[in-house]
Formats: structure tokens, C-alpha cells, sequence
């Protein structure tokens, strides 16, 4: 699954593990922190790809939060 994506909705999200959840923040703090490399050295071609990266991030904060909260729940696995 491609961070910054139509792949990465909500819906998507919560489909998703606590630990999968944090293993795709950490996959797109990752690409976040390139991409700024990249946007202070002249090489980004798209901006619009920071933006893009930086609202998944926001959008698996809050669902971890809802989480926590117990507004949203986990899935169950299934045996």
C-alpha cells in the first residue's frame, strides 16, 4: 500500500491492527522526512506530495486517538 494514496482512507484504516497502524506511521514519517530532505536540497519535483503525506499521518493519529478514546474500535481477528 502506497502512503500519500486513495489506498490509505479511513475506511482502509480501520481495518487495520494497532500494529499495522503504527508500522504505516512509521513508513510515512519516514517518506515525510525524505521528502523534506528532498524540498531543501531542490530536487522535489511535487509539492503536492508533502501535503499528501502529511494528512495520512493526521489520519492515522486520529484513528489511533479514536481509538484510545473508544469512539472507533479494533477489528477482531478471526479464528
Amino acid at each position: 500500500m502506497a502512503v500519500g494514496s486513495k489506498d490509505l482512507a479511513t475506511t482502509e484504516l480501520d481495518g487495520m491492527d494497532d500494529e499495522r497502524l503504527v508500522a504505516e506511521l512509521r513508513k510515512a514519517k519516514d517518506e515525510l522526512f525524505h521528502l523534506r530532505f528532498a524540498a531543501a536540497t531542490g530536487q522535489l519535483d511535487s509539492n503536492s506530495r508533502l501535503k499528501e503525506v502529511r494528512r495520512d499521518i493526521a489520519r492515522i493519529y486520529t484513528v489511533m486517538r479514536e481509538r484510545e478514546l473508544g469512539i472507533r474500535t479494533a477489528p477482531t481477528s478471526v479464528k
